[in-house]
Order: structure tokens, then sequence, then C-alpha cells
């Protein structure tokens, strides 16, 4: 048994001082869209509108996604983006990138929007101060699936990442399309022919799909240092975008399409990747935005897990997913000069390295937001853990999601953000009750009966002490 069977649940540390205090929202398993103020209590909550992921408006307003296209003929496609307002009305959707007709289903429009999405006036999703995204009006940036071929990548079909922009009315303005941009991408010849033949296959999707870069997370630059000092690659309109099974994050120029800064996939390439380490199957890449502490550095959740594609080795057999590592890394570096200025791992965690590394771990999904305090709200998704630290790595802030998926067992939860109170106008400023840590010595579950323990036995030893008799004195006593 690797993880155990009872755990609390709730907010588990909150200390109202430490922390940058807001509601998070959050997608709950088998639930909907759900919002908690720092005590863990829900203060709404939509049924049956997913998060893939959910994201929060001024003036209480919520998006996220309804619908999803049945798994036989496509891969995580959602239906629709939406946003919805305080009273639950539908104020703006989104369906119209391809029209779906798939066998013995209804045909329709559908979004086929997958893992994220940016609303014009906040590059991030999260909150930035004097950067609120729009509520009635402004264009949106959505990422999408588009089933095509390329035979440079492979002889299977693609389920292929495309970056589209809207306005408010729904047009299609601008796209980008991932696998036009094979070429630049900078793979070995090894990871060439590995993608060729397996380039994450899903054979179980209709005829198949091919998720061969699984982009899950894209946003814009924003305002930043390096546009400011003249450096090209850094507009405010490029795009920031990470491949999770190719071990890439990369700058897409807005103008040209094309790819002006990369790290990945090979982090043997220089002297400086070396030093920063691989990092694997990543999720929420993003720029800090301008007016957070950390303002221009890429920040990363790092979940090690399983990606890549090259040589085969001892622990892939065929050379997929050929970079493996068990514990999770949140980076925030330099995308100058790759330097990693702040970090968080088990070792910042508390834990001992390679022995406790399961302690921070999560294989798949999961994200960092960096907090206008200078704290850092990460989400371990695959266990449903939110937690808030300071930059000295102090735990502020955990929440553990008690809404769990009752086939699989699991709470996990794709990405959670931190927005201020007054986003929420409709509600009151909630209370703030400090909860301290837990004894967990002295945590027992309801109805435990706490006895006095007998026949204690107290081991005395040499100041050698071994397996021999003579150094061990065993005494007993009530």
């Amino acid at each position: 048994m690797g993880f155990p069977t009872i755990y609390p649940t709730g907010t588990t540390v909150y200390d109202p001082e430490k922390c940058w205090n807001g509601y998070t929202v959050f997608q709950a398993k088998d639930v909907g869209v759900t919002v908690i103020d720092m005590n863990g209590n829900v203060v709404r909550q939509i049924k049956k509108m997913h998060g893939f992921p959910n994201k929060m408006l001024p003036g209480g307003s919520l998006i996220g996604s309804t619908g999803i296209r049945n798994k036989k003929f496509g891969y995580q496609d959602f239906i629709d983006l939406i946003q919805v307002d305080w009273e639950g009305r539908i104020t703006w959707r989104f369906d119209q990138w391809e029209y779906i007709e798939d066998p013995g289903e209804e045909s329709r429009w559908m979004a086929r929007q997958h893992h994220d999405y940016q609303r014009e006036g906040n590059p991030v999703g999260y909150f930035v101060p004097g950067m609120d995204p729009l509520v009635d009006k402004g264009n949106t940036l959505i990422l999408v699936h588009k089933s095509t071929q390329n035979k440079k990548i492979t002889d299977k079909l693609l389920c292929d990442d495309v970056i589209i922009e809207v306005d408010w009315e729904g047009n299609i303005i601008w796209e980008w399309i991932c696998n036009e941009h094979f070429d630049e991408f900078k793979f070995s010849e090894e990871a060439k022919n590995t993608l060729y033949r397996n380039p994450n296959f899903h054979p179980e999707i209709g005829e198949g799909l091919a998720d061969w870069m699984h982009i899950n997370s894209m946003s814009t630059l924003g305002p930043n240092k390096w546009w400011e000092k003249g450096d090209k690659r850094f507009h405010p309109d490029n795009i920031i975008w990470d491949g999770r099974e190719t071990n890439i994050i990369a700058i897409t120029d807005k103008e040209s399409g094309k790819i002006v800064w990369q790290v990945g996939p090979d982090y043997n390439e220089s002297e400086a990747l070396r030093k920063m380490g691989w990092i694997i199957g990543q999720h929420h890449a993003h720029m800090i935005p301008l007016g957070l502490p950390g303002e221009g550095n890429i920040l990363v959740f790092d979940n090690g897990g399983w990606a890549g594609y090259g040589a085969p080795n001892p622990s892939s057999l065929n050379g997929t997913h050929n970079a493996k590592r068990d514990c999770s890394r949140v980076l925030e570096f330099d995308p100058i000069t790759l330097e990693i200025v702040w970090k968080y791992t088990v070792e910042e965690a508390g834990f001992k390295p390679l022995v406790d590394n399961f302690k921070f771990y999560s294989g798949y999904i999961s994200s960092a937001q960096r907090l206008p305090n200078g704290n850092t709200l990460i989400t371990e998704g695959a266990n449903g853990r939110f937690f808030e630290i300071t930059p000295e790595h102090e735990l502020v802030w955990e929440y553990i999601s008690p809404f769990f998926d009752q086939q699989f067992d699991t709470n996990m939860a794709y990405r959670s953000y931190r927005y201020p109170y007054e986003y929420i106008p409709q509600l009151g400023l909630p209370k703030e009750k400090p909860i301290p840590r837990i004894d967990r010595s002295a945590f027992k579950v309801p109805g435990t009966k706490e006895e006095k323990p007998g026949n204690v036995m107290t081991l005395t030893s040499g100041s050698d002490f071994d397996d021999s008799p003579q150094d061990c004195v065993v005494d007993y006593s009530e």
C-alpha cells in the first residue's frame, strides 16, 4: 500500500498573517467548478461545469467547459467553452471551431477545447495587480485539438494542438498549428525515429489518435522587462507554451508563428541546461507577469514522471517516455541565462531526497501561481492537494480536496487559482480562522479510545550499540 486510505481533507494548515488571502477556484471531481475560502468552506459550486481549467473573472463570473466528446472519437475534447455570471446565466460561449459528425452521435459544432485558454486583459489567467481580464468584451486565446496527418512525424493520425484567437462574437481571427512547426523543435534523429513509431498513440480512441506533443498550457508573455530592454523574442503578444510529452517549453512569435525561444527536448544540449536538470512531463509553464515578485522569470511545475522520445534505455525499451523521475519540482528560472533563481523540491519541503521522493510528487496535471506577496500557490494535482508557501519555503496554507471520483477513488485536481476577495463582491469578507499544524502523533480517528500504554520497553545501549547481548538492556515498566 503506497498511500494512506484515510487522511484529513479540507484546510489542514492556515496562517492568515503570512498568506495572501482570497478565494481559490478548482475543478472538484464528480461535482464541478468549486470556489472555497481560506478555511476550505465552499462559497460557490456549479455542477457539471468542467474545469480544464476553471478561472474567475472580476464580478463573480466563472469560465469553464461543458460537455465532453465521446472518447471513442476524440481525446479530451470539450464541446464548448462558456462564461457564467453570478446568477448562473451563460454570458459568453464558444463552440465554433469544428463541425463534428461522429458515427451514432448528434452532429454539432464543437470547440474541442482542452487544457487552457486566456481572456484578453490578463496574460496568465490568474490575478495580476492592474491586469484584470475583460468580462463583457475582448478576445480569447483557446487551446484546441485538430485531427490531421503529417508524414514527417508519423504515419498515424495526429491529435494535434492548435492555438486559436477568437473575438467576442466567436470569429476565429488567428491560429497557430503545432505540427506545421515540427522542423523547428530540435528533435534528434533518435527522437524522430521513436516518435514516428509511437507518437503517444491511443489505439482505444476510434481509429486511433497520436497525442504527440500534448500542449497543456499556453499564455501570452504580457508586458515584461526583456521586451523593454530590446529583446524581440519576448514581445508581449508572443505565446509561451509547454508540451508535456516532449519536455519542450517554447515561445511562439505571434506575428510570424515561428519558435523564437525554447528549452528541451534535450537537456544535455548545453552546460546551462545540464545544470538546470531535465524538465520532464511539465505543466503550467508561464512567464511571471510584470508587477509580481519574480517578474520576467519562467515558472513551471516540473512533474517528473514519464515523458520524452529518444534512444531506448533500461527504463524505456522502445525509447518512448525515455526520461523518468519519481519526484516533482517547481522551478523559477531566468529565460536568458537559464539559471534557477528559486525552486521547491522534496528537499525544500523538508524531506530527504531519494528516500522521500514520493512525498512531493505528481506525475501528471498540477500548476504553480506566483502571488502578489511573493508566496507561491502550488497544485499537487494527482493528490488533490493545494498549498501556499513563502519564498523561504514555509508552508502557510494547505487544502486537501474532499471531492473524490467514486469510480477510481481519486481526488485529483487539474489546476487551482487564487483570486482576491473583491472578485466576488456578492459575498461579504469571510472570517479567517487560523488552523495550526496538527500533531500527527495525537491525531486519531473519532471514536478511537486513547489508552495508557502498558508493558513499555526501553532500550539502553553502550557507546557502540550492536546486536551483541551485553550492549542491550531491556527495561519493562508501566
